[in-house]
């Protein structure tokens, strides 16, 4: 694999479709477009029928050259040895052992040693239909997509399995959507494909080994803003399929928790998937404007709306113990350490904890200035009524905060997390139709 002096940690290079010579299946020699990983343990029976069925589909509908990888997961049986035949037989198959279990642990493994552009797996048991496995790869194929995902709970899918299956799946998806706000519809499904740059910078954030290796990259390529394609696949149950259940659900529901806790803390360096500014055409289309203007004013505008439910509920709280200037200034005081911590990590995408006492204080000095605009409002409208009506005071304060949200976004863009690149320094993008690299013109 490619090592961090072809390709800077600070962002991904932009998507693009594969160079022609590469796609080119006439060619003799060369690296394969496709790598496909099927991670095995204990699977003598299953796994020469899977091989040479996944050959013969392979050979016979797709384009461009492949590999078919059997990664063994320290098999006691005679695994290792069907491997080594079949790589000995089919020139397009190899065969890695690993002397330890865990499906995640052999991908990570494969992948990270593979010079192929597009990775991909599926179980042995090969429940979903191959022909699926071309409209999988190829939106990676071409640049559109990061990660590609078959989905068992598409609308148009087909799936043939029993009620207990059925609902440990979406149960489990569920989980991942209240929890994790995942937006991808099937984290489980085994038939999974990535490009090989997205891998090398995701691969080693992610920490499981197991079964939940699946959902921990595909919710962290999500939160990174990566683009993941959902393909509708038809799907057979295995029924002798030796998941445990049960086991297999506590090691999720850890890795669920372990994985929530690292993103609400910031604790993982998700700016090393950020794609480029320019990646999309559409970027181009307007010049002079920062890059990431649009997705912090809507992010800036979701945070300050519920921030500004969460202030009116913590006001009318402490309005019943105290008088409404310290009501004010204790709602506006606690929800401007929120609204702070959420603009950081959400609006402005700062992780970690460096610089994290400095933002808060720095958005103290905002909450500050907040705090003089509805202050000074609640003593004009007491100076003018007397003693105003609740109502009347909440929709004061309303007025008041909708002001103060405009100036807060001001300072928060141009101060407490500002971009540090600046403006001037990202140069217009153009594509060299020869090369097909990025230059800056």
């Amino acid at each position: 694999m490619r090592t961090d002096t072809d390709t800077p940690w600070g962002s991904l290079p932009a998507r693009a479709h594969l160079p022609v010579e590469a796609l080119d299946a006439r060619a003799p020699t060369g690296v394969p477009v496709l790598d496909v990983t099927i991670p095995v343990h204990n699977e003598e029976r299953d796994l020469e029928p899977c091989v040479r069925r996944l050959h013969d589909h392979l050979a016979r509908t797709f384009p461009y050259r492949f590999r078919i990888t059997v990664a063994d997961n320290a098999s006691t049986d005679r695994t290792p040895a069907v491997a080594a035949r079949l790589a000995a037989s089919i020139p397009e198959v190899t065969a890695y052992r690993l002397e330890e279990k865990g499906r995640g642990r052999a991908l990570r493994t494969v992948w990270s040693r593979s010079d192929s552009p597009v990775l991909a797996y599926m179980d042995v048991d090969l429940s979903t239909d191959l022909n699926a496995l071309l409209p999988l790869v190829a939106p990676l194929i071409s640049g559109h997509s990061d990660l590609a995902i078959g989905s068992r709970l598409a609308r148009s899918s087909r799936v043939v399995r029993g009620p207990k299956r059925e609902f440990i799946s979406r149960a489990y998806n569920l989980i991942l959507k209240s929890s994790l706000s995942a937006r991808f519809s099937d984290a489980q499904c085994g038939f999974k494909a990535i490009r090989r740059e997205v891998a090398e910078r995701l691969l080693p954030m992610v920490e499981d080994t197991g079964w939940f290796f699946d959902t921990e990259m595909l919710v962290l390529a999500e939160r990174a803003g990566l683009r993941i394609h959902e393909v509708p696949v038809d799907w057979v149950d295995d029924p002798d399929s030796r998941v445990r259940i049960v086991s297999t659900a506590v090691d999720d529901l850890k890795g669920v928790w372990r994985v929530g806790r690292a993103l609400a803390v910031g604790a993982l360096p998700l700016d090393r998937l950020a794609r480029p500014f320019g990646d999309d055409p559409r970027d181009r289309e307007i010049g002079g404007v920062p890059g990431g203007l649009a997705r912090q004013l809507v992010g800036f505008c979701v945070v300050g709306a519920l921030s500004t439910l969460f202030y009116l509920l913590l006001y009318s709280l402490f309005r019943t113990a105290s008088g409404a200037q310290a009501a004010n200034a204790a709602a506006l005081l606690v929800s401007a350490v929120a609204n702070t911590a959420a603009n950081r990590r959400l609006t402005f995408g700062v992780r970690g904890r460096e610089r994290a006492v400095r933002h808060q204080a720095q958005g103290l000095v905002v909450f500050g200035i907040g705090l003089a605009l509805t202050s000074g409002s609640l003593a004009a409208l007491d100076a003018a009524s007397g003693n105003p009506a609740h109502g009347t005071e909440l929709a004061v304060l309303i007025s008041a905060n909708l002001a103060a949200t405009v100036l807060r976004f001001l300072l928060f863009r141009a101060w407490v997390f500002p971009d540090r690149r600046g403006c001037h320094e990202q140069p217009a993008v153009r594509r060299d139709p020869n090369t097909q690299e990025r230059s800056a013109r």
